[in-house]
């Protein structure tokens, strides 16, 4: 790979899904890509870079931008984020939501679903608290491919074993062959949806809980500012941000600020506008209803 190919295929990176790059990450994009090549019958990456300068095909252009995307995730990772949300979050929406009895929360980084489904499993207990009300989990990745394998929620023994309480997982998932499924209503619970975080996402509604968890350690500091500003903006206003342990807002944006008591825990902060050369995002928009929770009780 010559000099300028790999800065094409940084900067290709950089704008399609904000991936920073160093300089010397040669051998990781011969590593990811080379197979990307060997799938589409291209020679190397020289001619992965023509065709992605032609534009001419789509797959190969989403095939690059998915075999960069790190998906490392597993149930009920670094277990504090889940814990803040039994303890902390959960019990303050039922308090402030009585009224309407509506609840959304977005999985912004979903990977391939252990993050969404430890949260669905933690409602799942929940369920008697929660009878009545309309609770819409949303879970977005840029990768199709995850996306896809977390919708089926089939996971091998590894997978199963990664952060998952044994008790959970006999409640919750049933074997097939060596494979281990997670609960039809568990599935229904978690509304999959592609999606990536440099592109507008007004149109998702706002939202009282977010979850954008080891994903911004990917991106440059600008791109992270400017994220984490259009996440502060689909906010409610007594909502909250839980970001992965090696993140946080500081001397990244006032749009959103840390929690006092609770560490690794954001709140809505100082309105910040949005730079010049990012278009602002539309108004919020209501979300329609999304599947209910009561259909999760009923299955208990």
């Amino acid at each position: 790979m010559t000099d300028s190919e790999f800065e094409f295929l940084r900067g290709f990176l950089k704008q399609r899904s904000g991936l920073a790059l160093t300089a010397e990450k040669h051998y990781l994009l011969e590593s990811r890509l080379m197979p990307v090549c060997r799938r589409f019958k291209l020679n190397g990456l020289g001619d992965l870079v023509t065709a992605l300068r032609a534009a001419r095909e789509g797959a190969v252009e989403r095939a690059v931008v998915e075999a960069m995307t790190t998906n490392e995730t597993f149930f009920f990772r670094d277990r504090a984020p889940f814990d803040l949300f039994r303890d902390v979050l959960l019990p303050q929406a039922l308090a402030a939501r009585a009224g309407q009895r509506r609840l959304r929360i977005w999985c912004a980084a979903a990977s391939s679903g252990q993050e969404p489904y430890s949260l669905a499993m933690l409602l799942a207990e929940a369920a008697p608290r929660l009878a009545g009300w309309r609770v819409e989990l949303v879970a977005t990745d840029l990768s199709t491919e995850v996306l896809e394998k977390a919708r089926l929620g089939l996971y091998n023994q590894f997978e199963i074993q990664r952060g998952l309480p044994v008790q959970l997982m006999l409640k919750h998932f049933e074997q097939v062959g060596e494979m281990w499924r997670i609960s039809q209503a568990l599935r229904q619970m978690v509304d999959f949806r592609p999606l990536n975080l440099l592109q507008p996402f007004d149109h998702l509604g706002s939202f009282d809980i977010v979850y954008c968890r080891n994903v911004l350690i990917y991106f440059d500091t600008a791109t992270k500012a400017d994220v984490l500003r259009r996440i502060a903006d689909q906010l409610a206003p007594d909502g909250a941000v839980l970001l992965g342990a090696a993140e946080t807002v500081i001397g990244i944006t006032e749009a959103l600020a840390p929690d006092a008591e609770n560490r690794g825990l954001y709140r809505r902060g100082r309105p910040v506008a949005a730079p010049a050369a990012i278009a602002a995002p539309a108004a919020i928009a209501a979300a329609p209803a999304q599947p209910l929770f009561p259909r999760v009780a009923a299955a208990r």
